[in-house]
C-alpha cells in the first residue's frame, strides 16, 4: 500500500517536472508577444505556479511519515533515487530485519548467508542517524525456509546452529538501535542449539519508560531488581525463553500498565504469579512443560487462553470477568461441562481442545446463560459425540457451534451403516438461537449423524450447516502450493460413506430456510487414492 502511494507520488512529480520545462520553453518564446491582457497574464501565470508545485517543498516529516508505511526494502531502494528519500531513510522509526525484508528469503541456511545478512544490516545502520526509532525487529525466519528444509538433513546439529543473525553482530545493533523514546522490540531466534542471552542491560529507566512492546524468541532473558520502570509496556510475549519464576515475577512488578501476557515453552516456570495488574485482560499460557500453577491477582482479566496441561491448578481472580475461555487438555469437554459453569459464568465464548475425550458429557443442571460462541475438537475411541448435546441443553443463547472431530487411527467409531437399530432421539428442548453449525471431520460415525439430526429437528433459528468431509484445510485454488491437505485413503472412503449417509439420513430433515454445505474431497488432489 505505502509502495503504490510512492509509485502515484513519484508519476505525479514527473508531470509536474514536465510542465514546468513546458512553461518554461513557452515563457520563451512569449517573450516577443506580451500583447496578452493584464488579465490573461494573472491567469497564465498562477496555472503555472499551479503547474509547477514540486512535492519536495512538503515539510520532512510528512516524507518520513510516508517512508515509515513502506516495507524497509522498498523504503532502501527509493532512497537510492531520490535525495529527499534519502534524507527521510535516516530517520526511518520502524527498523525490520528478517530474510523477508532483505530479500533473502529463499537463501540457503548457512555461514556465507549470514555474513551476507550481517553486512546488509550493517550498511543500513551506518546510514541511520539513531534517531527517532520507534520500532526495532530482528527475525531469524530461515527456520521455515521450505527449500532448506527440502534438501537438508534435520538431523544433523549443524543445520540449526546457522542462524541469520551472529549473537555478537546482535549485541552491537541493538546497542546502536535500542535509545530512549523505544516502543516496540522483537527479537525472534529460532536456532536449536544456542540461545541468544538478551542483555537486560538495554531496558533502562529512560528506555523502560517509553516500551510498549516485547516480544522474545529462542533467549535467555534474566531481568532482576535493577530493572528499569516498564511503566508503558502494554504487551509482553515470550516464546521458548530461559527465565525463571523470580525473574518473571521481577518484570511483571515494573509492568503496572501491562494487558496482554503470553508465555510459550518456557520451561521454567513451575508456579506462575501474577501480581496485581489493574489493565491484564488477556493471558495465554502455551506448553510449558513444568507449569503445575497459576496464580494471578489481575482482576480485571477478560480472555484466558490456556493449552497442553492436564494437572494445572488454577487460581484467578474475579474468574466471574472472563469472557473468552480456550482450553487445550485431555478430558477439556468434561472438565468443562462440570466445573466452568459455576466458576466462570458469564463465558461468551468457549473452545476446548482435547486429544483424549474418554467420559461422555453428562447432562446436568448447570447452565452457560451467556454463551454465544462455541468451539470443540476432540479425540475419543469410544467417545460418545450424541452426548454433546449437554452443552446445547445448557447454553440458550448459543449462536454458533463449530466440532472437529480428530480421527482416531486404532479404533473407528461403529458406522451408521454398520449399527441397524433406530437413531437415538433426545426430549425435545428448543434452541431458538442457534444460527450457525459447521462440523469438520465429519463421518458416517452413527453418534455423529444422530448428533447432526438432532441439531436440525430443534435449533429453530438455523440459517446455515456445513459439513465438511475433509480436515476443515484451505482447498488447493487457495494455498500457495497449490495442494490440498493430504487425506489418507482410508480416509477418503470414509469421506464418501459420510456423504452417502448425509443423502440418507441428514439431507431429508433440512428445513427450507437451512442453507446445507457439504464440502467433498478434492476431486483432483484426492482422486488419486481412490
Amino acid at each position: 500500500m505505502g509502495m503504490l502511494k510512492l509509485n502515484q507520488l513519484m508519476s505525479m512529480k514527473r508531470r509536474n517536472r514536465r510542465r514546468q520545462i513546458r512553461t518554461r520553453k513557452g515563457s520563451i518564446a512569449s517573450c516577443a508577444k506580451r500583447k496578452c491582457s493584464p488579465s490573461q497574464h494573472d491567469e497564465h501565470s498562477l496555472d503555472g505556479q499551479i503547474k509547477g508545485y514540486s512535492g519536495s517543498d512538503l515539510p520532512e516529516d510528512i516524507w518520513c511519515h510516508i517512508l515509515s508505511l513502506m516495507p524497509i526494502q522498498d523504503a532502501a531502494r527509493v532512497a537510492c533515487v531520490s535525495h529527499t528519500f534519502l534524507r527521510s531513510w535516516r530517520c526511518r522509526p520502524n527498523l525490520d530485519f528478517s530474510r523477508e525484508t532483505l530479500g533473502l528469503i529463499n537463501a540457503c541456511r548457512n555461514e556465507e548467508t549470514q555474513r551476507n545478512i550481517t553486512s546488509i544490516v550493517d550498511h543500513i545502520l551506518q546510514n541511520h542517524s539513531g534517531i527517532g526509532v520507534k520500532a526495532v525487529k530482528f527475525q531469524d525466519d530461515s527456520y521455515y525456509n521450505i527449500q532448506d528444509l527440502c534438501h537438508l538433513d534435520l538431523e544433523d546439529d549443524s543445520f540449526y546452529d546457522n542462524q541469520d543473525f551472529c549473537h555478537l553482530d546482535l549485541d552491537r545493533w541493538l546497542r546502536n538501535t535500542i535509545k530512549p523514546g523505544i516502543e516496540e522490540l522483537n527479537i525472534s531466534l529460532h536456532g536449536k542449539n544456542t540461545m541468544y542471552n538478551f542483555p537486560c542491560s538495554l531496558l533502562s529507566d529512560e528506555i523502560g519508560e517509553s516500551l510498549r512492546n516485547l516480544h522474545l524468541v529462542g533467549c535467555y532473558f534474566h531481568p532482576t531488581i535493577g530493572l528499569g520502570s516498564l511503566r508503558n509496556l502494554r504487551r509482553i510475549q515470550l516464546c521458548n525463553v530461559s527465565i525463571t519464576e523470580s525473574q518473571l515475577e521481577c518484570l511483571l512488578s515494573n509492568s503496572f500498565s501491562l494487558e496482554q501476557l503470553v508465555l510459550r515453552n518456557c520451561g521454567g516456570i513451575i508456579c506462575l504469579k501474577i501480581p496485581c495488574l489493574q489493565r491484564l485482560s488477556y493471558l495465554e499460557v502455551n506448553s510449558c512443560s513444568r507449569l503445575e500453577v497459576i496464580e494471578s491477582k489481575a482482576p480485571n482479566l477478560s480472555s484466558v487462553r490456556i493449552a497442553d496441561y492436564l494437572h494445572v491448578q488454577l487460581s484467578l481472580l474475579e474468574t466471574s470477568r472472563i469472557k473468552k475461555y480456550f482450553r487445550s487438555c485431555p478430558g477439556a469437554a468434561f472438565y468443562a461441562r462440570t466445573e466452568l459453569p459455576s466458576s466462570m459464568p458469564n463465558l461468551e465464548s468457549l473452545s476446548l481442545s482435547s486429544a483424549t475425550e474418554t467420559i461422555n458429557t453428562p447432562l446436568m443442571p448447570s447452565k452457560f446463560l451467556h454463551l454465544k460462541f462455541l468451539t470443540i475438537a476432540l479425540r475419543g475411541q469410544t467417545y460418545d459425540c450424541f452426548s454433546l448435546l449437554s452443552f446445547f441443553d445448557a447454553s440458550p443463547f448459543l449462536e454458533t457451534f463449530i466440532l472437529n472431530v480428530l480421527s482416531s487411527v486404532h479404533v473407528k467409531p461403529a458406522s451408521v451403516f454398520e449399527d441397524p437399530s433406530d437413531l437415538r432421539k433426545m426430549p425435545e428442548n428448543h434452541n431458538d438461537k442457534l444460527k450457525c453449525v459447521r462440523i469438520i471431520n465429519f463421518s458416517s460415525a452413527k453418534s455423529l449423524i444422530e448428533l447432526t439430526c438432532h441439531i436440525l429437528e430443534s435449533a429453530m433459528s438455523l440459517e446455515c450447516l456445513t459439513l465438511d468431509t475433509t480436515h476443515g484445510a484451505p482447498r488447493c485454488s487457495v494455498t500457495k502450493h497449490g495442494r490440498c491437505w493430504r487425506m489418507t485413503r482410508d480416509e477418503i472412503m470414509e469421506a464418501h460413506r459420510a456423504l452417502l449417509a448425509v443423502q440418507t439420513y441428514v439431507k431429508s430433515k433440512v428445513p427450507s430456510t437451512v442453507e446445507l454445505n457439504v464440502l467433498e474431497p478434492c476431486s483432483q488432489c484426492h482422486a488419486v487414492a481412490l
